[in-house]
């Protein structure tokens, strides 16, 4: 799979909350940064997400433009958080030869 369409495939799980899913797509030793936190490994990242799961009663993401480069893919998007927080966000992925996702980035603003 192009790294656009591991990305488009991540966003759709997490916006359903399917942490198998997205379990599925991580590499082991994959790394997230976002601005608020740090994890390193598949186990520390999927902590993190289900942690955003139990937080958020409702996620729906909108994307507003993808981007995509050698081995890379970026998304722009609106991040509504139970229905009335809203985020402006980019998230980036870096996937590894086997398709993995080895980095996620999200910067807010």
């Amino acid at each position: 799979m192009k790294p656009i369409d591991v990305l488009a495939a991540f966003l759709k799980s997490y916006e359903a909350k399917d942490i198998d899913a997205i379990a599925d797509m991580l590499a082991d030793d994959v790394h997230l940064q976002d601005w608020n936190l740090e994890a390193h490994g598949k186990d520390a990242v999927l902590a993190e997400t289900l942690k955003n799961f139990r937080d958020a009663e409702h996620l729906q993401l909108q994307v507003r433009q993808f981007y995509e480069g050698s081995g890379c893919a970026a998304a722009r998007l609106r991040i509504v958080v139970n229905r009335s927080v809203a985020l402006e966000v980019v998230d980036t992925i870096e996937v590894n030869p086997d398709g993995k996702v080895r980095s996620i980035r999200a910067y807010k603003g």
